[in-house]
C-alpha cells in the first residue's frame, strides 16, 4: 500500500510562498501520473498541478504562473507556490496513479493579512 505524506503547509500573507513536499513511501518514478489538489471549505476539490512520469505538466488556470510541480529522483513530489493569493487558502493533496489512485492526508494553507 503507497502512502503518501505532505508537508509544507502553514499561514502566509498574500503575495507571499510555501513550497509543499509529499513523500511517497515507493520510488516517485514508479508513478504514471503525480499531481496536487485542493479544497477550500464548501468547494468540490480541485486539480491544481500535474506531471507525467515522462516530466510534462499541465496548471490549472488560477495558477499558472504562479505554481511549479516538480519532483525529484527519488520519492518527493514538491509545489512550489508563490505570490499567494486568499483565495489559495485550502487543504493541498498530493495524488499518484499507478493503475489505482493514492492520496495523501492533506497539509492546510491559509493565505491570510
Amino acid at each position: 500500500q503507497v502512502q503518501l505524506v505532505e508537508s509544507g503547509g502553514g499561514e502566509v500573507q498574500p503575495g507571499g510562498s510555501l513550497r509543499l513536499s509529499c513523500a511517497a513511501t515507493e520510488s516517485i518514478l514508479s508513478f504514471t501520473v503525480m499531481a496536487w489538489y485542493r479544497q477550500a471549505p464548501g468547494k468540490q476539490r480541485e486539480l491544481v498541478a500535474s506531471m507525467t512520469a515522462g516530466g510534462s505538466t499541465d496548471y490549472a488556470d488560477s495558477v499558472k504562473g504562479r505554481f511549479i510541480i516538480s519532483r525529484n529522483t527519488k520519492n518527493t513530489l514538491y509545489l512550489q507556490m508563490n505570490s499567494l493569493k486568499p483565495d489559495d487558502t485550502a487543504v493541498y493533496y498530493c495524488y499518484t496513479y499507478r493503475g489505482v489512485g493514492y492520496w495523501g492526508q492533506g497539509t492546510q494553507v491559509t493565505v491570510s493579512s
